[in-house]
């Protein structure tokens, strides 16, 4: 399930930024919204230029982003991780299918929607004996950013994982209007401030508004806040 790159790792420093090293590829990723409202893709956005290491601001508050500019020291941001070492299959929920199943965990998810679109991915596996509904259900579990959601073959058993290159990405909304998360794509170590080395995952979504509670993770907080990188 986890490609792990040869080099690259982001290090969670207390109270401060991510930072990245290993010169790790840095873009935007910007939603595609079908005409229901729902997000139905992914696009590429600006591409940062390539830096053996670099800070992602982690309070949400730099005027430099997506980078850390010292605005953690001056507002006292509370950047304590509360998202534990559980690995993912551990709390996740299972729904079984006819062709697939599908695995979910509270842990991850960063709301991102994928899984309603055309239908919401649950019930598409729930009747994925029809291949329309399972290549659905497949496309919007792959297209989850978090990889909160997960589909499983049912014969091999395995994850039907998207081939991600390791590299990160800045979740942009155009419709909404507001900043998403960090997606960390193909197996980039995440270590946390006291040194434990989370889950490796192939793709993972952290915060940047400041606002989760979960974190490092996303939890979506940044909907109910509205945060926008003033880019």
């Amino acid at each position: 399930m986890n490609k792990i790159p040869p080099k690259g790792k982001i290090k969670v420093l207390k109270d401060g930024p991510y930072l990245v090293t290993g010169g790790v590829p840095l873009a935007e990723e910007l939603v595609r919204t079908g005409q229901d409202g729902e997000p139905e893709g992914w696009e590429k956005g600006r591409v940062y230029p390539a830096a053996e290491q670099y800070a992602l601001c982690r309070c949400g508050a730099t005027k430099t982003p997506p980078f850390c500019d010292g605005t953690h020291l001056r507002i006292g941001f509370d950047g304590t991780e509360t998202a534990g070492s559980d690995d993912y299959l551990s709390d996740a929920e299972k729904t079984e299918g006819l062709e697939i199943d599908l695995t979910w965990s509270a842990k991850y998810c960063a709301i991102a929607r994928f899984c309603h679109r055309g239908g919401d991915a649950w019930t598409l596996a729930e009747h994925s004996d029809i291949p329309e509904n399972r290549e659905l259900a497949v496309q919007e579990s792959c297209d989850c950013p978090s990889g909160a959601l997960v589909a499983w073959d049912k014969k091999t058993g395995r994850a039907i994982e998207p081939e991600l290159e390791p590299s990160i990405g800045l979740i942009e909304n155009r419709e909404s209007g507001q900043s998403g998360p960090i997606w960390v794509k193909g197996g980039i170590p995440i270590e946390s401030s006291d040194g434990m080395t989370y889950e490796v995952r192939n793709r993972v979504t952290l915060c940047r508004c400041g606002a989760s509670k979960k974190k490092p993770f996303c939890d979506g907080s940044h909907i109910s806040c509205a945060y926008k990188s003033s880019r």
